[in-house]
């Protein structure tokens, strides 16, 4: 295939891995990029490819500080607040919702 196409050198294995870091970099998720490699697991993905991705942790850290900025607007603040403060709590109770209880504070 790579012959063919006038790659040297090229592999089909380097090919497949390069296609797959391409994925992962342009945020496609690893879900997909699993079931279009024919990996067993999406774990196998993630190991091989961890390395492709270093920056999802912080991509992750600002897209969660994002949804947390405030608004201006107080009426969306107070309701912001307000789900805050019914959310439930891991470990906060061993009750049906196994661990996840509404505080009570």
């Amino acid at each position: 295939l790579a012959r063919a196409a006038g790659l040297s050198g090229v592999t089909f294995h380097s090919l497949r891995h390069t296609h797959a870091s391409m994925m992962l970099r342009q945020g496609i998720h690893p879900k997909i990029v699993q079931e279009r490699l024919g990996h067993a697991t999406i774990s196998i993905t993630l190991d091989t490819y961890s390395h492709v991705t270093p920056g999802l942790q912080e991509a992750a850290a600002a897209r969660f500080d994002e949804a947390l900025a405030l608004s201006s607007d107080t009426k969306n603040t107070e309701g912001f607040a307000n789900g805050l403060q019914n959310a439930p709590v891991v470990g906060a109770g061993t009750g049906e919702h196994g661990g996840l209880e509404p505080r009570s504070d």
